[in-house]
């Protein structure tokens, strides 16, 4: 199967982002300028590798509802919620932004991963009155950071709600405010072959951008911040994708009991990288803290930031002492507790 590539490649100097965001540009020449076009609402971000899914029929959100972590048997059309399908270890496996229109469910999930969603979802349909559609060779995705109306060929709009505590939820970080207080994020759904229309003359920012941002606001990201032992609590994903007495789905045992009978044994840091180099750690390195000669923990994301420059999330054992200045090869890394230990 041939990869996918964006048509906004073909914008002038666009250079395409690779990994898990390949076939979409990582920038278009200025990073840095981008970012701040972003942060001021007037860029938007080529989303259009991400997997688009619907779920439609009369059963649609009540049969989510109990598969997945959120509660959205009642959700109300247009509402955006976050909601994770998990193994039956608690173990994150999919990462749903969800947003209902009255009669279909739209759902969006990480570049590669919508195969495999609908997959489960028609194993888990049974006899219900529902229709389960891999939509993303027909719908594309943009990242918006403006609260504007939007472009009337977008099919629907789902708005991020971090990093805001849902109604029945917890928070595992005492900062306050939060660094993504008043944050906006939306995901524009529209028609591939309405994409570029709806770009139109708006500047264009890469993920470099994005993920900068995405960064600085703790925001976690599925298969980014995550591996196969990920729980949502080490990431303060509670937050936002987690109804803690909705009823039972699978996982919701281990999200009950570390919820209720300890803290989870890892925890998301921010850090500052030491920039005084030329070459930055890559994502995926070791961490190590001091006088110790065994890893206890790695790097998540690493990006530049326009203001703060290197920064970079990651996840440490959680008896790692906060205080700790930590190291990634050469690179010293200074840690603001996001996850309390």
């Amino acid at each position: 199967m041939q990869a996918y590539r964006s048509p906004l490649l073909e914008r002038e100097h666009a250079v395409e982002a690779d990994g898990l965001d390949a076939g979409v540009a990582a920038h278009y020449g200025d990073p840095m300028r981008e970012q701040r076009l972003l942060e001021s609402g007037e860029a938007l971000v080529d989303l259009s590798n991400r997997g688009v899914v619907t779920v439609a029929g009369p059963d649609r959100l009540s049969w989510l509802n109990s598969m997945t972590s959120q509660k959205i048997d009642d959700l109300a059309p247009g509402v955006g919620t976050e909601s994770l399908v998990l193994s039956p270890h608690g173990h994150v496996e999919h990462d749903l932004h969800l947003v209902d229109d009255g009669e279909t469910t739209w759902i969006t999930v990480e570049p590669g991963t919508a195969p495999a969603l609908v997959e489960w979802l028609r194993k888990m349909q049974f006899m219900l009155r529902v229709e389960v559609t891999d939509r993303s060779s027909e719908f594309a995705v943009l990242g918006d950071p403006s609260t504007d109306t939007p472009p009337a060929q977008v099919a629907i709009t789902w708005v991020d709600p971090w990093p805001d505590l849902g109604p029945d939820t917890a928070a595992y970080s005492a900062v306050d405010p939060h660094p993504a207080f008043g944050r906006a994020w939306r995901e524009l759904v529209v028609p591939r072959d309405d994409l570029e229309a709806v770009v139109g003359d708006r500047p264009l920012a890469g993920t470099w951008a994005s993920e900068a941002l995405r960064v600085a606001a703790w925001r976690p990201r599925h298969l980014v911040d995550t591996d196969h032992r990920t729980i949502a609590h080490e990431l303060d994903w509670l937050r936002t994708a987690v109804h803690l007495h909705k009823g039972c789905y699978r996982g919701q045992e281990t999200i009950a009991r570390v919820h209720n009978l300890g803290r989870p044994p890892r925890r998301l840091v921010f850090l500052h990288l030491d920039g005084s180099g030329h070459l930055l750690p890559e994502a995926g390195a070791d961490l190590f803290a001091p006088a110790n000669d065994r890893p206890v923990g790695r790097l998540t994301s690493v990006v530049r930031h326009y203001e703060d420059g290197p920064i970079a999330l990651g996840v440490v054992k959680r008896n790692v002492p906060v205080d700790a200045v930590l190291r990634a090869g050469d690179v010293t890394a200074a840690q603001t507790v996001v996850v309390e230990p």
